[in-house]
């Protein structure tokens, strides 16, 4: 609260904590992305310091390896893509990305698009098709034979069909895309 005259003003601050560290640290986000997706974050992630955990660019391309990566935390996951296109998108999941016999998680789980618009697309409640990951790829949301977002174990190929489960557009230019970055972040 600031005083103006006699009376109160709440000042209000737009920006994240640490979201200077966090456009530092990305090779993908940029300071509007953050504040876009920090409206968007489940309550549980909020005060919690974004961790970059995992980077194409910094670990290589491999799925085992972020499998590793991500092996000793609890925490909610962020996956930010750029494409060859430059169009940036993602899921937040609300359990981290591992192998799995069926699909997991909770309906905290969502698709989003940040470049060349922003849009977030939550569960529809039609069926709990979240995360699954395999040892060749992972997907997130699913039914009608479409993933909402697939990528292989290379980290490389990608593919974005509407699915069920969000009720989503295809989040990249193009249904199948190549993936030139991509980052995990956590939230500790």
């Amino acid at each position: 609260m600031e005083e103006s005259g006699d009376k109160p003003t709440l000042v209000i601050d737009r920006d994240p904590e640490g979201v200077n560290e966090i456009v530092d640290q990305s090779r993908i986000l940029e300071a509007s992305h953050v504040r876009e997706l920090c409206v968007e974050l489940p309550p549980r992630t909020v005060g919690h310091t974004w961790q970059l955990v995992y980077s194409t660019s910094h670990h290589g391309a491999s799925l085992k390896s972020l499998y590793r990566k991500l092996s000793g935390t609890e925490s909610p996951v962020l996956i930010v893509i750029k494409d060859a296109l430059d169009q940036v998108f993602g899921a937040f999941l609300s359990h981290p990305l591992r192998p799995s016999e069926t699909f997991y998680g909770t309906g905290e789980t969502f698709l989003f698009m940040l470049h060349p618009r922003f849009k977030c697309f939550r569960w529809t409640g039609e069926n709990s098709f979240f995360i699954k990951g395999d040892w060749d790829s992972f997907a997130i949301g699913g039914g009608s034979g479409h993933f909402g977002l697939w990528v292989d174990e290379a980290l490389y190929l990608g593919r974005s069909r509407p699915c069920h489960t969000f009720n989503n557009c295809c989040l990249s230019e193009t249904d199948d895309f190549r993936v030139m970055e991509l980052e995990v972040w956590t939230f500790s």
